[in-house]
């Protein structure tokens, strides 16, 4: 029998959804295991939970607000835990994010965040060997409602063309991932150009980043390093940044055009025809 942990819900948010969710089910005169079998998981799992040992995902906290009839109570606190698991550097940029009206990004490395499928997304925060994974992969999901939402930011995307062949988690998670991306080309909120190889040098060299701008806030520019990530609103940055950007959407190809190339990558490259998996298991 799992022993019962004393939660401050003045912690964390995690801590505040622990108690909140003892709470209500005690009130509901139900155990562990009977709340489990509504929403179909275990009763551990719901004692993880209200230990704080484990974090809730959205689908979770939508089953637990229907089962309780709790009028999407956990369903709102969810994004708050989930947000609070995120770096400590990264969560001012998350809440930024989610305000902005349109957001740019120059990505060389890596398909941006709010565009990856999940087990891309799993493959990449793998490469950190963090300890909580599942929790990492959630809370990157949980930026995507942004895009979702009834008045989503726009949203322009430049990524480098290296970024289709590199094949993050292997053949088949990078075909599903060029679909992914292909699936936003009738989305008018959302616009993917690619930058070709044979651009050669160009004005994104430097590296990755990001541009926010808002409605009424001053406009915002994030890069990363190795350790962590870095946001300013200083004019002269903000200025020379849009100057680069300007430079990598004219030297991309067309959105039309990135298209057909994202499309011909995922079937030359990551077809039922290519190479064998990599990662596949004998």
């Amino acid at each position: 029998m799992a022993v019962v942990r004393d939660i401050d819900p003045s912690a964390s948010p995690l801590d505040y959804y622990s108690y909140e969710l003892r709470r209500l089910r005690e009130e509901a005169g139900l155990k562990q295991a009977q709340l489990g079998a509504i929403i179909f998981c275990t009763g551990s799992l719901i004692g993880m939970i209200e230990n704080g040992k484990r974090v809730p995902t959205r689908d979770f906290s939508e089953r637990v607000d229907a089962a309780l009839g709790t009028d999407g109570h956990f369903s709102r606190l969810v994004g708050l835990v989930l947000r609070s698991v995120l770096p400590v550097w990264f969560q001012a940029y998350a809440e930024m994010e989610a305000r902005a009206a349109y957001i740019s990004t120059y990505q060389s490395q890596l398909v941006y965040g709010l565009l990856q499928t999940e087990a891309y997304a799993r493959a990449v925060l793998a490469t950190g060997l963090p300890e909580r994974l599942d929790e990492l992969v959630a809370a990157r999901m949980e930026r995507h409602r942004i895009l979702r939402q009834e008045k989503s930011p726009m949203v322009w995307v430049v990524l480098d063309e290296g970024v289709l062949h590199r094949p993050i988690g292997g053949r088949q998670v990078m075909r599903a991932q060029l679909a992914h991306l292909l699936s936003f080309h009738e989305n008018r909120w959302v616009q993917i150009q690619v930058l070709p190889c044979a651009a050669g040098e160009h004005a994104g060299l430097i590296g990755s980043f990001n541009g926010l701008r808002f409605d009424s806030d001053p406009d915002i520019v994030y890069t990363e390093d190795l350790i962590s990530g870095h946001m300013t609103a200083n004019p002269d940055t903000v200025r020379e940044a849009a100057l680069r950007y300007a430079h990598l959407q004219a030297a991309a190809l067309s959105v039309e055009d990135s298209a057909v190339l994202i499309a011909q990558v995922m079937e030359e490259r990551y077809g039922e025809q290519s190479e064998p998996d990599r990662h596949a298991v004998a």
